[in-house]
């Protein structure tokens, strides 16, 4: 049987899948007994896991209605993950109702949810899409049917990029999706790091999964921010990026960085 555009032995569930792992850490039901072991396996070794994923969503909801804040209109979300409410498009609309969202994800179980949850107003879409091919995501007609990229827009990387390995090049790739930004476009993104902890076995978890974790230092992330202008306060955990009340106890453990930055040139 086919849903979506995709048959539903497509769907792995052999393995654990990013998205439905986090699902599952964030309280949801769409995920498989393999992503509950592996949640399980990940809240053992690093018991801050699942704050960290709360600050995560937290840093996205003050970055999204920073930016649409700043004049943005369209957004670009990759590696949305399973809707998680309220969802980029809700919390855009709150600000701006004419904020148009296009989200992206691998894993067909995340188009098929938003598919049933997204308006057919086409002031949203959902795209089945790999970061690891960037240009098949900028020119994708359902992301050109949302995004008009001669006009500036907010790109999403929240929580996604740790999942390319080196030998990937996500440089490149962050690059590539960069120049197909206007300026007075946005980058918003998020990535895991060892900096606070060794997360040796949290890597370990992810080895059995559909994509490694791949975590990395400050200077390595701030890397993804060439060609932006980081605002403040520049890279920061995300519990510490722009707070709209006291962090929780034990937020400096949170091995999560967040920035925002705008493309000027």
């Amino acid at each position: 049987m086919r849903q979506g555009g995709f048959r539903a032995e497509d769907i792995d569930t052999s393995r654990p899948h990013p998205a439905r792992i986090y699902d599952y850490l964030l309280g949801g039901k769409d995920n498989y007994e393999v992503d509950q072991r592996a949640g399980d396996e990940l809240a053992a070794v690093a018991p801050e896991v699942r704050m960290g994923l709360r600050a995560n969503r937290a840093f996205l909801r003050r970055a999204v209605r920073h930016v649409v804040g700043s004049g943005v209109r369209q957004i670009l979300d990759i590696g949305t993950g399973l809707p998680t409410s309220p969802n980029v498009h809700e919390i855009a609309h709150e600000v701006a109702p004419d904020v148009r969202v296009a989200y992206v994800d691998n894993d067909p179980i995340v188009k098929v949810h938003g598919d049933a949850l997204l308006s057919r107003s086409g002031s949203t879409s959902i795209v089945l899409a790999d970061l690891r091919d960037p240009r098949s995501i900028v020119d994708h007609p359902d992301v050109r049917r949302v995004i008009d990229f001669d006009e500036p827009v907010a790109l999403l990387l929240v929580a996604v990029v740790h999942f390319l390995t080196d030998a990937e090049n996500p440089d490149r790739i962050v690059a590539t999706l960069r120049d197909a930004l206007p300026a007075g476009s946005f980058l918003v993104l998020s990535h895991a790091t060892d900096d606070f902890a060794d997360r040796s076995d949290a890597q370990a978890v992810y080895n059995k999964a559909t994509a490694t974790l791949n975590l990395r230092s400050r200077a390595e992330i701030e890397r993804f921010f060439t060609g932006f202008q980081l605002v403040e306060p520049g890279l920061a955990q995300v519990p510490f990026w722009r707070p709209d009340g006291p962090p929780p106890a034990g937020s400096e453990e949170i091995g999560f960085y967040g920035g925002v930055a705008r493309r000027t040139g």
